[in-house]
């Protein structure tokens, strides 16, 4: 519980531009990917990119830390090519 409201404080102490992007993603991709949507392969693939650009942001945020940075960068691109993969061309 400790760690959680130490993530929540931290989160609260980044801009407000930071905030709305991660929240923003965060409900995008939430939403999308529902079963409501699950008749369109567009919102899927839109949802995620929107994790995409969510693990992106984080990767950025945590770049002092490298491990932990590859690892968001590593979730971003297979989000990426999961979007990419379920995108019906026809």
């Amino acid at each position: 519980m400790k760690r959680i409201k130490s993530m929540y404080y931290q989160f609260m102490k980044e801009p407000l531009w930071f905030k709305m992007l991660i929240l923003t993603t965060l409900l995008v991709s939430i939403i999308f990917s529902s079963s409501a949507f699950s008749d369109n392969s567009y919102y899927r693939s839109l949802a995620k990119l929107t994790a995409a650009i969510f693990f992106c942001a984080y990767g950025f945020k945590m770049r002092r830390n490298r491990q932990i940075s590859t690892v968001f960068f590593v979730l971003a691109v297979i989000c990426i090519y999961l979007s990419w993969s379920s995108l019906k061309l026809t």
